[in-house]
């Protein structure tokens, strides 16, 4: 039984700029009210506010709402704002608000802004509308019962919504969605051949190019980083996956997105070993965002031309696989020592980077689930970044914290590379030990990309995942990054 990618539900949103009437409440209706920061008394503006100046006893803090059944068995959830609020702020407030409302499976949330700010109530709508995708959205499970749909049919806002754009919102929403679900599926149900399956239809009702350069292709371009982590692999059935969106009108040169997609990470010959193989069919996460933000940029119909390149591959043990200090040679003649057959990622990313380079793109941006060192260096809250661009440093923060998926900068200056110099070819593959393996395979990395192109690495196995949830993502699984790349490349396109 194969999964089938499930449609992105459609919800009414509608906008009222008056305050409510009692009457204009259905009976199990949700009500999520947002109210000023310190402004307790503003709740008297509700049909319940004689209610509420009763039963908030303890008025709810900016970080955590509150969350009651109304008069007239309403569930009510009351958020305390705060003004000139960070967006990665907005969404976890939007988060803790609907949560508990979509657990009584309501038809319509009903959200009441008594906020002064139309600019910050325009923020929390669109946080909402975020929030309530993420969390009415099924992951895939392998069973027999179907998933059973929310009945969530419209959010109706209440109040000055300025200048709020939910075209944003719903798109990264789909597209994160669509990121998410593929890396929940087990490994056997996303091998390589079958990623490519799901690519290549969607391909089609979006009308995407494709062209997939398969394992004899690799061999003829001389792609041996690739090549080399896919030698064990019982199924040749691994390959480049190069998407083209050409909006009607649209000159110039592409932009980029990059992503690894390792479906599954033994290890190689570097086994894996006790519980660190868990997990390891969400290796492909990087691919799935890299897709997912391609989803999103059509969604929104951008104007400007966008390539994605998704690396599929999975990285197993056998007699055929490669060693420790093998020398291969990369699609761009670069030789490599190999020191640790499980840092493939870097490896399938090399030649794919240096294929994308060949475009000549504007400017690229690559996603990988990559290093352990991220994860030390940034816990699991934020991503790292890494650009061979130094004045695009505060430039990336920014973008992070305007779209809430945040990233922070590393490094990436040239005397790492002294770290990585072998007797025998022309790099490591990466060092024998030693940290900040992260810096490292930035430094590798960027060895295939073309001077002359702008890179952006996100280093996301920091934020691929967060227990408990994080921003408006209600699930452990985040699939972070489809925010950050429509934020970021709509920054590009306007350079």
């Amino acid at each position: 039984m194969k999964p089938t990618i499930p449609k992105f539900p459609l919800i009414q949103l509608k906008r009222n700029d008056g305050i409510p009437a009692s009457w204009e409440f259905a009976e199990g209706d949700g009500v999520v009210i947002l109210v000023p920061e310190g402004q307790r008394e503003a709740v008297g503006q509700t049909p319940w506010g004689d209610f509420l100046g009763r039963r908030l006893g303890a008025f709810p803090d900016k970080a955590n709402p509150v969350v009651l059944s109304g008069p007239g068995g309403e569930r009510i959830s009351v958020g305390s704002v705060t003004g000139g609020a960070s967006c990665f702020k907005a969404l976890t407030l939007a988060r803790k608000l609907v949560g508990p409302l979509l657990k009584d499976r309501p038809e319509q949330i009903n959200v009441v802004s008594l906020l002064e700010d139309a600019s910050a109530t325009a923020a929390m709508a669109e946080a909402l509308v975020a929030a309530v995708h993420a969390d009415i959205f099924a992951l895939p499970k392998i069973t027999e019962a179907p998933s059973e749909a929310s009945p969530l049919k419209a959010l109706h806002f209440f109040g000055d919504l300025g200048e709020a754009d939910f075209r944003n919102a719903e798109a990264t929403a789909e597209g994160n969605n669509l990121a998410r679900w593929l890396t929940q599926l087990p490994g056997n149900y996303l091998t390589p051949a079958i990623y490519r399956g799901y690519v290549e239809s969607l391909a089609q009702e979006e009308g995407w190019e494709t062209d997939f350069i398969d394992v004899e292709r690799l061999k003829e371009l001389g792609a041996g980083a690739f090549l080399s982590v896919i030698e064990a692999s019982p199924n040749q059935d691994a390959g480049i996956l190069h998407l083209r969106y050409r909006p009607e009108g649209a000159q110039g040169q592409p932009l980029a997105v990059v992503g690894k997609g390792i479906c599954f990470d033994t290890g190689g010959t570097n086994l894996k070993v006790g519980g660190s193989m868990l997990g390891m069919h969400g290796d492909m996460q990087g691919s799935a965002v890299a897709l997912g933000t391609f989803l999103a940029l059509t969604r929104l119909k951008f104007d400007q031309p966008v390539d994605c390149w998704l690396a599929l591959a999975e990285n197993h043990i056998g007699p055929k696989a490669v060693k420790c200090n093998d020398v291969i040679t990369a699609l761009n003649g670069t030789t490599i020592e190999l020191i640790n057959t499980d840092a493939e990622g870097r490896m399938v990313l090399a030649d794919t980077l240096a294929l994308a380079s060949r475009e000549k793109p504007r400017a690229i941006l690559d996603y990988a689930t990559l290093t352990g060192a991220v994860v030390s260096a940034l816990g699991q809250r934020m991503a790292g970044a890494i650009t061979n661009r130094r004045e695009w440093v505060e430039p990336l923060i920014q973008a992070g914290e305007q779209c809430g998926e945040r990233v922070w900068p590393m490094p990436y200056e040239d005397d790492y590379d002294e770290d990585l110099e072998s007797s025998v070819a022309d790099t490591l593959q990466c060092r024998t030990t030693g940290a900040g393996d992260h810096l490292y395979a930035a430094r590798f990395l960027g060895r295939f990309v073309g001077e002359d192109i702008g890179w952006v690495h996100v280093d996301m196995a920091s934020s691929g995942t967060h227990k408990g949830g994080l921003a408006q993502i209600p699930t452990d699984l985040q699939g972070f990054g489809v925010r950050f790349g429509v934020q970021w490349l709509e920054k590009m396109a306007q350079e």
